[in-house]
């Protein structure tokens, strides 16, 4: 049958991991721009080391990233000639507003984000925009503690109310927050939260998991307000928890590891808290303020489609601490002896991409949506610049056919697909260059230093062909690649 003729094939990109400029146009910093390269890194993420001032003696990589904020026409020409239907990219918070308290927004952030949109409508390319992507102004975290606060659910509203107003017409899909449930795991990344002295962190998580909630939701009503055009999403970082072994104990991890993140989903999804969330609480002791407000605004609004990414499945024990555990990826995974892993010790699972998609459809039955898929991989250019990435197009590959047998043997409702870094950006995980995922080489290192010349990788013709034909050729032989040398 093949994937329906409307399928939207595309590339995803965040605005912390791609844009520069963070002291231009009259933006304010946020939280990513002030998370550095090194050893500190992780703890900074996970909030329990407090760094909100650029320091001397660290790397900040967000500061120029790859400078799409400069050149991001002729990145979206080169998207454009790859085909793409659908370009997903996020709004960076701070440059719209610099305070995030700010009574009025800045122009000159709007203004850029409106020609961007522009620019990508003239090559009839489709925004799915995240309008926060680990992404908050950084005045609102030192003020106010971020999402811990309730107050930033106003802040957060009158944001997204801005830009809905702004670019109706423009954008009609829309993804609320980025990978929500990573405030869980990197609170500091997920949510700008940095703990205090002697604070019950699960408690602090949670409240503020609610508050980013509730701001959703709200987002959501005012998007279907404002036009009845927009579709809008929630965003998992998904992939299924296999148990170790059959063990009864061990297959009860693995649902209750599937709550942990579905719980986000199952309130966005479904408008209320679910009733293991609400046992946990209760359980663990953990006071969540649930105003009769927002019990209201949660069934107001459910999303209209589920999105997620997808870079591995997890595999866990009940007793996890008698198994090797894998070195990649934020959440805590007993190595699978039946996968392959990343160089970054990621395990590649296609299977696993079909199962959370029939998971999610059998859970939610709404229209999924795969925005964030891809391989982190250590490329090495020719003398010409030119890099054969034949291992991506191998894993693409094989998630591409996953997904299509999802769609036409298991009937799932697949709205699109949009790899992750199309091109080269800094990874969120490791602010490393080095770690590259794109179709197009930028020409960087994890200090920062090189020309940031775009070159055409093997991948990018490949991702044409596979475009062009829907799916139907997925094969690496007999591409049409010109002169193997930049194109920037």
């Amino acid at each position: 049958m093949g994937l329906p003729d409307n399928f939207l094939w595309g590339g995803a990109t965040a605005a912390n991991q791609v844009e520069g400029g963070v002291l231009e146009g009259g933006r304010g910093l946020a939280n990513i721009d002030v998370l550095p390269c090194g050893p500190d890194r992780k703890k900074i993420a996970a909030g329990t080391m407090k760094m909100l001032e650029w320091q001397d003696d660290y790397f900040y990589p967000a500061k120029r990233s790859i400078d799409m904020y400069h050149r991001y026409m002729e990145d979206i020409k080169l998207f454009a000639e790859m085909g793409f239907k659908v370009y997903r990219m996020s709004l960076s918070w701070s440059r719209i507003f610099p305070n995030g308290d700010d009574q009025e927004p800045n122009e000159a952030g709007l203004a850029f984000y409106e020609e961007i949109f522009k620019e990508l409508r003239k090559y009839n390319i489709e925004p799915l925009v995240t309008i926060a992507h680990f992404d908050v102004p950084l005045h609102l975290i030192k003020e106010y503690g971020s999402w811990r606060n309730r107050k930033m659910i106003d802040f957060y509203a009158r944001y997204a109310e801005t830009v809905l107003k702004r670019y109706k017409g423009l954008v009609n899909y829309w993804l609320t927050i980025n990978e929500i449930n990573i405030l869980l795991h990197q609170p500091f990344v997920g949510g700008g939260i940095v703990f205090e002295e002697g604070e019950n962190h699960e408690e602090v998580k949670y409240q503020a998991a609610h508050h980013q909630l509730v701001a959703s939701a709200i987002a959501t009503k005012l998007a279907h307000e404002i036009d009845p055009k927009n579709q809008v999403g929630c965003m998992l970082a998904g992939g299924n928890h296999y148990p170790y072994t059959c063990r009864p104990e061990d297959y009860k991890e693995a649902i209750d590891r599937d709550r942990e993140g579905y719980f986000f989903i199952d309130v966005q999804a479904r408008g209320k808290y679910p009733n293991y969330a609400l046992k946990k609480f209760e359980r663990e002791g953990l006071n969540i303020v649930n105003e009769p407000e927002d019990v209201e605004a949660l069934a107001s609004a459910p999303v209209d489609f589920v999105s997620f990414s997808y870079y591995s499945s997890r595999t866990v024990s009940a007793h996890s601490e008698d198994y090797e555990q894998t070195t990649g990826n934020v959440f805590a995974t007993i190595k699978n002896p039946n996968l392959a892993s990343s160089e970054w010790g990621w395990q590649i699972d296609p299977m696993g991409l079909r199962n959370a998609l029939n998971q999610m459809y059998d859970r939610y039955q709404k229209p999924l949506f795969i925005v964030e898929n891809g391989l982190g991989a250590v490329d090495q250019p020719d003398e010409n610049g030119f890099v054969d990435d034949e291992y991506r197009i191998d894993y693409l590959r094989q998630h591409i056919e996953a997904f299509t047998d999802a769609v036409e043997i298991d009937g799932i409702e697949l709205l699109g697909y949009t790899t992750w870094g199309c091109v080269d950006l800094v990874a969120a995980s490791t602010g490393q260059m080095s770690k590259r995922y794109g179709f197009i080489h930028v020409d960087c290192d994890d200090e920062g230093n090189g020309t940031l010349e775009r070159t055409k990788k093997k991948s990018f013709y490949w991702y044409k062909k596979v475009i062009e034909t829907n799916g139907e050729d997925l094969t690496s032989e007999n591409l049409a690649i010109p002169e193997k040398q930049a194109v920037g």
